[in-house]
Order: C-alpha cells, then sequence, then structure tokens
C-alpha cells in the first residue's frame, strides 16, 4: 500500500497532537466543558468531590492535556514506585498497584536493592519518563539528598520505610508492638521477651513494646531484647525468666519454636509465642505450625499510600489510615506456666450414665418406647473434672468407683482426658454408682442415680487423702456424695485456703455449717427452690442463701441463661444461641468452665459468659462426655463471636 506524503503528514501530525480535546472529556464525564476546564486547571472549589474524582480519572485514562498546560513537558499518566528490596516480597506492591490504576494511571516499579548507586540510577531513569507522581522506599536517610530530583521537576512524592521522619509513611510497628505484648500482659505475663531484627522497624516496634509494659506498671528489662535466637533465649524459657514472646517477624519465631521443641519445649505449655505476620508469612504459615499471629493488611497500606500520592497529584486531602489489628488464632498463646499448670480439685460422683432417648420423658400410667441407648462414662465428679482437662487445666479427681469392668472403662476415659486418678479408690463391697439418663427430643431430660460406690466415699477417706489438696487452688463438689463427705470436704478445703464451688445437686437440704463455707453456689432453679422454700422470686432465696455466708449466688437457669447474686452485684447472663439436643451436662460444662477461667484471672462477670457458652456447646450434642467442649475449639468460636471475653479481664 502506497501512502502519499500528505497522507504520511497528516497522520504524523495526527500522532503528535492530543488525542482527545476538552469537548471529548467532557462527554465521556457526563458534566460541561466548563466543568472540565475547572477542574483541570485547579479552579475547582465549588466542584464535588465525586465529580472531581471521576474526570480526573478520565482526563488521565485518556492522556487528555489541556491546551493551556504550562508544563514543560506533558503529563505521562505514570506513577514510578521507587523501593528497596524490603517491601517487594508482600503484598504492598498489589495495593499500591490497585489504587493507582483505578485512578486512572499506570505503574512503573524499579528496585534499589540496597545498592546506592543503583537508587540514583532509578531516580535519573524516572525522572527522564516524567513521572507524574513517585513512591518512594529510601535505602536511608542519607538517601533524601537525592530527592532535590524530583523537587526541581515538581514531581510529587511520598516516602515510606527506613526514613522516620514526619514526612514518612510506614506500617503501625509501634502500634503492632504495643498490641502484641497487651495480648500477652492480658494472659498475666509479667516476663515478655522481644524478638527483633536489624531493619528499620524494629525500633518502632520495641517503642509500642515499652509503652505498653509501662501502661501496665511492668518494668522493662533490656535483657529480654533479642536479636537473634540462640541457645540463651531458649535458657530465658527454661528458668521461667521469659513467659511469653512476641516476634517481629514471623520467620523469627518459626525458627524459634524449632529450636525449643529439640529441647522439650513447647508453646502454649512451656511459654506463650505471637508473631507479627503480612499475607506473605501467611503463605509459609499454611505449610507450617500454628502459631498464633497479628496479620498487618499490607495491601491495605499499599492502596494507602497510592490514595496519599494521588491526593497530591490532584492537590486535595486524602483521608486518614486506620489499622485494625486482631489476634488471627490463640493456639500458642496462654498463660504463664505457674497459672496454667494451678490444680483444680474435683470431689464428686463417678457413675456409668445409661442414655435412654424417647420421643417424650416417661410418666406415671404409661409405656415410653425408647428409640436408642448408649452408655457413657459420666457422674458430676467425673464430667467436671473432663471438662477441665478438656480447656488445658491440670485437674485431680478424689472419688470411688467399684472393682467391676465398669470401672475399668472409667479410668481408661480418664487417663485418656488427663486427669489425674490418684485420688479414685475402688471399692470391693459394691459396685460402681450407675446413673439412668431420660431424654427426649426437644433436649430435656431426667435422671435416677444408683449410688453405688459413691455413698463408700466416707469422710475418713478424705482425710486420708489431705496431700490432693495441698496443690490445688479450688475446690469443686457436689450433693451426689453424703452430706458428712461434702461437710468434710469442704471444712479441709477451707482451712488449705482454696476456693469452693458447690452444686446442690439430688434436692438435698444444705446445712448451714457448708453454706458459710461456700465461695461460689450452683443451683438451678429447682435445686434453688428446695434450698429456701420459703421464698418466692428468684433474687430472694439469692439473698437467703448470701445471708447464710454463700458469697456467689449463681442460679443457672437453662435456655434463660443464669442469674448472679452476691454483695455487689444482682445481674441475668442471657444464654448462648445454640439449639438444644440433650441439656444433661450444661451445668457440668459451665462449672468447668467457670472454675478454669477465673482461676485464670478473668473477672466474674467475663467468666460467667465464657461458661455460658461452654454450656451451650454441650447441650448441641448428645451424652455428657461427647460434648464437654475443648480449649481450643472454645477459645476460637469465642475470638469470632465475642473476642472481648478472651482479652477483657483485668477490669470491669
Amino acid at each position: 500500500m502506497t501512502v502519499s506524503k500528505n497522507q504520511a503528514y497528516d497522520e504524523e501530525k495526527t500522532n503528535k497532537e492530543p488525542k482527545m480535546n476538552i469537548k471529548d472529556i467532557a462527554k465521556l464525564s457526563g458534566v460541561s466543558v466548563s466543568t472540565v476546564s475547572k477542574i483541570v486547571n485547579k479552579k475547582d472549589q465549588s466542584i464535588s468531590q465525586e465529580t472531581r474524582e471521576r474526570v480526573l480519572k478520565i482526563v488521565r485514562e485518556y492522556n487528555y492535556i489541556p491546551y493551556s498546560s504550562t508544563k514543560k513537558s506533558p503529563n505521562s499518566g505514570i506513577i514510578g514506585v521507587l523501593i528497596n528490596s524490603a517491601i517487594s516480597a508482600d503484598s504492598c506492591l498489589n495495593g499500591i498497584m490497585k489504587q493507582v490504576q483505578h485512578a486512572g494511571f499506570s505503574t512503573m516499579i524499579l528496585n534499589s536493592y540496597g545498592n546506592p548507586e543503583q537508587e540514583l540510577k532509578n531516580i535519573s531513569n524516572l525522572v527522564s519518563k516524567n513521572i507524574d507522581g513517585l513512591i518512594w522506599e529510601p535505602l536511608n536517610k542519607e538517601s533524601l539528598k537525592n530527592r532535590h530530583y524530583f523537587d526541581e521537576q515538581g514531581i510529587p512524592f511520598v516516602l515510606t520505610g527506613a526514613v522516620s521522619n514526619s514526612e514518612s509513611y510506614d506500617l503501625p510497628y509501634k502500634h503492632s508492638g504495643y498490641f502484641l505484648a497487651v495480648q500477652l500482659i492480658e494472659k498475666k505475663h509479667q516476663n515478655i521477651a522481644c524478638l527483633i531484627d536489624d531493619t528499620f522497624a524494629s525500633e518502632a516496634f520495641i517503642s509500642g513494646y515499652k509503652q505498653a509494659l509501662f501502661d501496665h506498671n511492668l518494668p522493662y528489662q533490656e535483657e529480654l531484647i533479642f536479636t537473634k535466637i540462640d541457645r540463651q533465649l531458649a535458657d530465658f524459657i527454661v528458668s521461667r525468666r521469659a513467659t511469653g514472646i512476641i516476634s517481629l517477624r514471623l520467620s523469627l519465631a518459626i525458627e524459634l519454636e524449632l529450636l525449643t521443641e529439640r529441647s522439650g519445649l513447647y508453646a502454649p505449655k512451656d511459654y506463650s509465642l505471637i508473631s507479627l505476620s503480612n499475607a506473605h508469612d501467611r503463605a509459609i504459615l499454611a505449610n507450617s505450625s500454628k502459631l498464633s499471629t497479628v496479620t498487618l493488611d499490607t495491601e491495605r497500606f499499599g492502596a494507602y499510600l497510592g490514595e496519599i500520592l494521588i491526593a497530591r497529584i490532584d492537590d486535595t486531602d486524602a483521608s486518614e489510615y486506620h489499622s485494625s489489628l486482631k489476634l488471627d488464632n490463640p493456639e500458642t498463646v496462654s498463660f504463664p506456666y505457674e497459672k496454667e499448670n494451678s490444680k483444680i480439685l474435683v470431689v464428686g460422683s463417678i457413675n456409668m450414665d445409661t442414655y435412654l432417648y424417647s420421643a417424650q420423658l416417661p410418666h406415671s400410667g404409661a409405656t415410653n418406647f425408647l428409640t436408642t441407648t448408649t452408655k457413657l462414662p459420666g457422674g458430676k465428679g467425673f464430667n467436671q473434672s473432663v471438662g477441665i482437662a478438656r480447656l488445658h487445666q491440670p485437674v485431680r479427681l478424689l472419688g470411688c468407683v467399684g472393682s467391676d469392668t465398669y470401672s475399668n472403662s472409667i479410668f481408661q476415659e480418664l487417663e485418656r482426658n488427663d486427669v489425674d486418678t490418684i485420688g479414685i479408690q475402688r471399692s470391693s463391697l459394691v459396685d460402681t454408682g450407675q446413673a439412668y439418663v431420660f431424654v427426649e427430643s426437644g433436649g430435656d431430660s431426667m435422671i435416677s442415680v444408683l449410688p453405688g460406690a459413691n455413698h463408700q466415699l466416707a469422710p475418713a477417706m478424705i482425710e486420708k487423702n489431705l496431700e490432693l489438696f495441698s496443690d490445688a487452688k479450688y475446690c469443686l463438689i457436689q450433693t451426689e456424695l453424703p452430706l458428712a463427705t461434702v461437710e468434710a470436704t469442704c471444712k479441709i478445703a477451707k482451712n488449705k485456703g482454696l476456693i469452693i464451688f458447690l452444686k446442690p445437686a439430688a434436692s438435698k437440704k444444705i446445712p448451714d455449717s457448708i453454706l458459710s463455707l461456700i465461695d461460689y453456689l450452683l443451683p438451678n432453679e429447682d435445686e434453688l427452690t428446695t434450698l429456701c422454700e420459703d421464698f418466692e422470686d428468684l433474687e430472694s432465696k439469692a439473698e437467703y442463701l448470701l445471708d447464710k455466708g454463700v458469697k456467689n449466688v449463681i442460679v443457672t437457669l437453662g435456655n434463660r441463661g443464669c442469674f448472679l447474686k452476691n454483695a455487689t452485684t444482682s445481674t441475668y447472663f442471657p444464654a448462648s444461641d445454640f439449639s438444644a439436643v440433650d441439656t444433661t451436662g450444661a451445668s457440668d460444662a459451665f462449672i468447668s468452665a467457670l472454675s478454669v477461667y477465673l482461676l485464670r484471672g478473668y473477672q466474674l462477670p467475663k467468666a460467667i459468659q465464657i461458661a455460658t457458652h461452654a454450656a451451650g456447646f454441650s447441650v448441641s450434642r448428645d451424652g455428657v462426655l461427647n460434648s464437654l467442649v475443648d480449649k481450643t475449639t472454645l477459645e476460637s468460636y469465642l475470638s469470632k463471636k465475642e473476642p472481648e471475653l478472651l482479652t477483657a479481664f483485668q477490669s470491669e
């Protein structure tokens, strides 16, 4: 095909001229020519932000150049991104690119790789391309001497990274150091080590860590700052000089975990470990251990850098950056060793339970057809000790079983759940206690009990096991045992300084000599009525028990939650949102969780709310043993449903 000279000239002229004129931009934007003119000439005070942004985006996308422009060179429509190697591996760049492309720009990304000479070459390259703006991660403060190259060309830029001055923007490392430290402080840690590297982020991270210690009246200890993983750090963990560790980098935390495991130390049993991470780190974590992490949204931060730069180009204001931090999972965060390993002593009944399922509960004069039956170990002492053990709290059970085959199954189940069985006696006189649990389709239940060996647990047997009380903090007991045994247990526990929880089961009157020793009394409504026959309303009954010396009365109300009354509080708590399948073990799950979280330092209202959720898990499954929730499941659920319950226990 032959092209004439005139045609070639016309095409060359066309290529040199703007492809769009102001009328085209106005039409594409849906505004008047006058409006476009005001916006591109920055005389747009009376024009809405939405209209301004829409017009400017089209101006950039179509490379429109105003005829009145006084710039030496036309706009390039390019945003430069000059990074050091530090942020190239995460999603920060994705955020930058999405934001500037959404605004109609393209990007030119260069990496200095820690080399000052390469950085200067990159700066020269960017200036020669007449970029409209720059996001710059300098190598160091010395790099800022090169800013005049951009200032002379009127190129706006945003600083990020290693330059700690008022002009620089960076990820919230100070806030992160503070947040991670508080996660451990709220778990009662006082000796918290800080694991950092030699990057610029460490200074801000330590600053936040120090502030958290100061705000919680804890001393800063220079020896607890570590810049490398070595034998000394493991020795600090062994000696309890460091009970919890926060890490700036996930790679350091993983390295520490591997080192300590070789020494037989595991998180969270021996120490707590929590690390900062980002989206790139999470890909590593997917193939690694389940470390507790707090993830920085680096993509959102990158988008914010783009937003600031675009605002400077357009001479407008950018919104403020808000970071929201949360604990991703609680897997390696727990209480210090000494708190986590305080024992709870359960003195109570041990049975073999037979579950009888039917459409309705049996009643007089009618045959009740069963749909299925199941046998499982049970009894309130058994259930509460297993419930405590599954919440990772050391527990010892003091009780009595027969010498039959049922007792073997019970021992096996207790040992499988890590319950200390040294306090369980075998009787050769009677068989293991049995309970027959009738469960109707709506989840309600009724129980008939054959006490068996439980009634062999006499006061003399309690007296012979005084050493079992010595390392315990709490004592849980139920009135399914003989009242003489209950009273003997309460007196010993009180003399040893233990906190006493009593479940008034089996519809027995409780003498004042026992009530005066009780710290937490936990009846249901029927049991409360048996104890307080002369009173009508719930609060009057609870007040009567307080007058008898009980310190806290907590009445469980089924699907209506529970009621707390003590000397300072009279409060109702709602039930958790679980569908009832079998309510048999709800009170045992509730008491187990309540005692565990009180022992760990939670204030009573928070511990009650956590216990209510544990009871909710219990009613949602068949059988008590199968329905007692474990620590990981419960705390993972709470971290999503009501995360404040896991942290807000230092003050009310």
